[in-house]
């Protein structure tokens, strides 16, 4: 029997998770029954909708991985002093312009589109989703649909998730080329990364974390950096961050939860364990949770002394957050101090779908995004959101026409700014605010 894949790095996962013929780790991962989404060479008309939402929206590529490049020569870790890898590494950094507004990785939802909306409304680097390097490294349509970037795609961090050096450091060479940073994914908390051993699941194993830098830090033309989560212990969390520093990281980013604490609105992100990692390493951090306005971004770079700020979850909803933009939940208790923006979600929307015009996608990718962007537009029309569930497949036409049929019916869901008497529009001065402040 043959399959196919629905192009998730999760979805694929899954199937190759429970399928120890395929899986070079399975006496490591419980067995289980045949994933969901495998589709049959004779697929339902609901395994057909799926397959129809992972074709590319469209059939022009933006970059190719068999365009290769000559990078330079990688330097061994070992030929280099502990001194002159924390130079290199800031000089690295400096290079990059010291970006402080970093689109933080999300499985599905930090891909090249996305990416290119944040960096139009502030953002000054961002990360890719999630990749899987395994799967990365044997499946051809896997590279070329879950890895796309653009020149203007810079500064950008690609993220592997891994349990095996040599697996990593060959995913890792291939997208070196076209990167500033190549990350090893230690923070993802999610079942299917227990699983799968890999995430925040390999801080129960040390020495193989080590070995995952080490590798890269002695074979790759380009830096190393890791994000993690905390341990409950601070202790740990400092133990860990300077064996990342000594293995060979050049720039650790530190989601101030724990493995355990999942629900970013439940548990507040610890700014202080993050200071104390920023305190205790001498190469550049970045910081992750709790930043949902500009107010969190400038606080928290006041509060821990990093480098530079993730968001996540909140892009997803307000991808112009690093140009000053709020939505309505984060300006109560401050509505005198603010006005209306002059933008909306439908507008970033329609924003998102032009450069997916121009950076072809997967419609899965497009589907979140709507969802995420039009929430609390399709809260107060239902009927559109069913209209728009019901769709098999989907047109950019059918999209355009939804968001003038929600503006037709009055819906109004305004971003809002800080009233200071300046006007915020995209490509805005954001970073040098920041830096001023």
């Amino acid at each position: 029997m043959k399959f196919k894949f629905n192009q998730s790095p999760l979805i694929c996962f899954l199937f190759f998770k429970q399928n120890p013929n395929y899986l070079k780790y399975s006496s490591q991962i419980n067995r289980a029954h045949m994933a969901t989404s495998v589709v049959t060479q004779n697929p339902s008309s609901t395994e057909e909708e799926d397959l129809n939402d992972d074709k590319l929206c469209s059939s022009i590529s933006s970059f190719s991985l068999n365009e290769t490049q000559n990078p330079p020569e990688s330097v061994s870790i070992s030929s280099l002093d502990k001194e002159g890898l924390i130079e290199r590494a800031w000089a690295h950094w400096k290079k990059l312009g010291e970006p402080k507004l970093i689109v933080a990785p999300m499985v599905d939802n930090s891909e090249l589109p996305f990416r290119m909306l944040c960096r139009k409304y502030g953002a000054t680097a961002a990360y890719t989703p999630m990749l899987h390097s395994r799967i990365f490294t044997e499946t051809e349509k896997y590279r070329t649909t879950e890895f796309t970037t653009c020149k203007e795609d810079r500064p950008l961090f690609v993220q592997f998730c891994a349990n095996n050096p040599d697996t990593l450091l060959e995913a890792a060479q291939v997208v070196a080329p076209h990167c500033d940073y190549v990350d090893i994914n230690l923070g993802c908390p999610q079942r299917i990364a227990r699983r799968g051993y890999y995430g925040a699941f390999l801080m129960d194993n040390l020495p193989l974390v080590k070995s995952l830098v080490e590798k890269l830090a002695q074979n790759l033309p380009v830096p190393v950096s890791c994000k993690i989560r905390v341990f409950p212990k601070l202790e740990d969390t400092l133990a860990y961050a300077r064996m990342l520093e000594d293995a060979g990281c050049a720039l650790l980013a530190v989601h101030g939860r724990t493995r355990d604490e999942k629900d970013g609105r439940k548990f507040r992100a610890d700014w202080s364990a993050i200071k104390a990692v920023k305190d205790a390493v001498r190469i550049p951090v970045l910081a992750n949770g709790n930043i949902r306005h500009m107010e969190d971004v400038k606080n928290c770079l006041k509060d821990t002394g990093v480098d530079g700020v993730l968001s996540a979850e909140t892009l997803l909803e307000n991808p112009a957050l690093f140009a000053g933009f709020r939505t309505a939940e984060w300006i109560e208790g401050e509505e005198e101090s603010t006005k209306v923006g002059g933008i909306d979600q439908g507008d970033l929307l329609v924003d998102y779908l032009k450069l997916c015009e121009k950076y072809p996608v997967p419609w899965r990718m497009i589907r979140s995004h709507v969802h995420k962007l039009l929430g609390d537009w399709f809260k107060i029309h239902p009927e559109v959101r069913e209209d728009f569930n019901k769709q098999s497949i989907l047109t950019f036409e059918f999209l355009y026409d939804m968001v003038n049929r929600l503006r037709n019916l009055g819906t109004t869901v305004p971003l809002y700014v800080k009233d200071t008497g300046l006007e915020v529009s995209a490509n805005n001065d954001s970073e040098n605010a920041v830096r001023d402040s």
